[in-house]
């Protein structure tokens, strides 16, 4: 039997590279042989306990890498070609793929929310060796040569994350517009919504070096929540209230900071993964008669919304390499998630290379 090194959740606080059998391909399954992944936020929910997975999984999401086997019935794929694999992997055939909601994909018993969202949570996941990409004719996006990984594999969920948070919204030419949490996702909704050609965008952190690159990621003003009464300055510099407040945390104070940042009529979108209860407050939502419009958006995944960012990114009108500010090995990754988990160093994002 052939093994390769993965890392492995226990148990909340209990995780570790190890020695794991080596993924067989079925029919329509691709093998890859990662080259690059990352540590996520959501990561972070797991092995703290905070969002619940099987003991045993192999963790982790984002993923670029080489095709080391295909199964039977791949097309549009080959050995040896380098492709970045999406965090959500739609079957393509089941009602919610065929209705246009692939994030939401079926094919996972039960069709429950999240469905396509499988490595690291329902299958084995990236951080590893080589991973196990089911229906691989619909999630291997070939990646152009003068693409680096780096800049692919953010593209992968947290780009495809931030943007979707900017297009659910449907951010219109001059559009005001907040952003909560300058993490890797918020930066990520920074640099959308000034794609999609919002007037004015504002972004919101605590911490300095966030804020400092939120500029470059896009944004007019930067506000420090610990320093001012943000919804009452974004209400001032918009006239009565943003069009479009993102919410890419996944908090109480930042949920309801949006909230009360919106204009009448206007919209919040929330990326954020919430650990725990969130409150409406009942002036913040005009009682539920403001007009208000509140959505979710999983990260978009599969073939061809990978193809359209990295298009995005080939022709330079996104880059996301700045977000990459640490590097690791697999096996220091437990050091990679205690510099992530504490925010330490400037850290915004962290490549791990197998």
């Amino acid at each position: 039997m052939r093994t390769m090194r993965a890392n492995v959740f226990h148990s909340p606080g209990q995780f570790g590279v190890e020695e794991v059998p080596r993924p067989v391909p079925g029919p329509g399954d691709a093998i890859l042989r990662v080259t690059t992944t990352t540590v996520c936020g959501t990561d972070l929910h797991i092995v703290r306990g905070e969002y619940a997975i099987r003991p045993g999984l192999v963790i982790g999401h984002e993923a670029v890498g080489v095709v080391d086997e295909l199964g039977v019935g791949v097309r549009g794929a080959e050995v040896g070609q380098r492709v970045v694999v999406g965090a959500i992997t739609p079957c393509g055939q089941c009602r919610a793929c065929l209705s246009g909601n692939a994030a939401q994909c079926g094919r996972e018993a039960g069709y429950r929310a999240l469905g396509g969202w499988r490595f690291g949570n329902t299958m084995d996941g990236a951080q590893a060796e080589y991973l196990l990409v089911p229906d691989a004719t619909a999630n291997l996006a070939p990646i152009p040569d003068d693409v680096t990984d780096e800049q692919a594999v953010l593209l992968a969920d947290i780009a495809s994350t931030g943007f979707a948070g900017v297009e659910s919204a449907e951010i219109r030419i001059g559009d005001a517009v907040v952003v909560f949490a300058e993490g890797p996702i918020g930066l990520c909704a920074t640099a959308g919504a000034r794609l999609r050609g919002a007037g004015l965008v504002v972004g919101v952190d605590p911490d300095p070096h966030r804020r400092a690159m939120a500029k470059r990621f896009g944004a007019d003003v930067v506000l420090d929540p610990s320093a001012s009464d943000v919804p009452a300055e974004v209400r001032r510099l918009t006239g009565g209230g943003a069009d479009v407040a993102i919410e890419a945390l996944g908090a109480q104070s930042t949920f309801e900071g949006c909230l009360r940042s919106l204009r009448p009529g206007g919209t919040l979108s929330s990326l954020g993964v919430y650990g725990g209860k969130i409150e409406i407050p009942h002036d913040a939502f005009a009682a539920g008669i403001g007009d208000h419009r509140i959505l979710t958006t999983l990260c978009p995944g599969g073939k061809e919304r990978m193809r359209r960012l990295l298009e995005m990114v080939r022709t330079g009108h996104f880059d996301p390499a700045p977000l990459i500010t640490h590097r690791f090995r697999l096996d220091d990754l437990a050091e990679a998630y205690r510099l992530f988990g504490a925010r330490a160093e400037g850290v915004l994002k962290v490549a791990v290379t197998p």
